[in-house]
């Protein structure tokens, strides 16, 4: 773990609609799960690590980590689950001032994300961070104060949905990492996307 204390919030929470539905972080590449590979990204970068996912929270109980639903109802996005993993932080995780959010499709995730969302905060003095990769921004992929909770569950209670939307209403800081030898940000979305993983983990490169 380096820099800034900060607890990583794995979003687990949508629908999967284009993999078919069920739990798309469970589909594996390499032999483990979606969700297997994100953790052994983020643990080493993270003072802690909760699980926002919707429904029984069992059928993620191998993984050994907390699970929190959304608390705003109907399937609100990622936000929501933002928004859960910093209630969970001030309940659970006192001292901590910083949250990264993750989405739990990205297998590939660079290393040093922590250190580069904070360095960027800080170079830009800006309260909120982003990542991106060959040009295009990554919103799910942020850094976030765990202070902003109660602006953010005011913005959804109001019918906010998109992230990038509500963190336009503050000083963003982009972090820009090289999509080569491959973007550390694919996301596996759909039944071909796995090939895709499968070819990305097999080479060795990430």
């Amino acid at each position: 773990m380096t820099g800034e204390r900060t607890l990583g919030i794995l979003l687990a929470g949508g629908l999967a609609r284009r993999m078919g539905g069920g739990d798309k972080p469970l589909r594996e590449i390499g032999g483990k799960s979606l969700l297997a590979h994100v953790i052994e990204r983020m643990r080493p970068q993270c003072e802690a690590l909760v699980l926002n996912a919707n429904g029984a929270a069992e059928r993620f109980s191998e993984f050994g980590l907390p699970v929190v639903a959304d608390s705003i109802e109907g399937f609100a996005g990622p936000l929501a689950g933002v928004l859960a993993g910093l209630d969970w932080a001030t309940a659970h995780a006192k001292g901590l001032k910083w949250a990264v959010s993750i989405a739990t499709d990205t297998p590939f995730l660079p290393r040093d994300l922590v250190q580069k969302l904070h360095a960027a905060r800080v170079e830009r003095k800006a309260r909120l961070a982003s990542a991106a990769s060959g040009g295009r921004t990554h919103p799910v992929i942020g850094l976030w104060p765990i202070d902003i909770r109660e602006e953010l569950r005011v913005a959804l209670e109001e019918g906010w949905r998109k992230i990038d939307l509500f963190t336009a209403r503050h000083t963003l800081a982009i972090a820009e990492w090289s999509v080569l030898p491959y973007d550390p940000f694919f996301n596996a979305n759909a039944p071909d996307d796995l090939a895709q993983a499968e070819g990305i983990a097999r080479t060795g490169a990430a």
